[in-house]
């Protein structure tokens, strides 16, 4: 099922930053997780087609405004597998980077 983008408004940036509704959906519950334990640290990704190509970094900080925003009204259900691997990405030197989500094989 393809979702459509979701924004992140951060600080005083004039251009919001979009991220795929369902990636960043997984990215709130980490952010808001780490924020709310007063730690800073960066987020990184890949720029979507479209965009300019490359990458961004930004640092979140507890004092810095951020602001979520879904087209869907109905949150996806998560993915407690993508948490984890993004919440462990978040735990080390290079901060959160954004990864495709982390689905089970099937058991044959």
């Amino acid at each position: 099922m393809v979702s459509g983008m979701g924004t992140l408004f951060y600080g005083s940036r004039a251009d919001p930053i979009h991220i795929e509704e369902r990636a960043l959906a997984h990215l709130k519950v980490v952010i808001a997780t780490k924020l709310r334990r007063q730690e800073s640290f960066t987020l990184s990704w890949r720029h979507s087609n479209g965009d300019v190509g490359g990458r961004s970094t930004i640092w979140l900080h507890p004092s810095i405004p951020l602001r979520f925003t879904f087209d869907e009204s109905e949150p996806p259900q998560l993915n407690p597998k993508w948490i984890e691997a993004l919440a462990q990405s978040a735990s080390s030197t290079g901060g959160i980077t954004l990864v495709d989500e982390v689905i089970d094989a099937p058991v044959d």
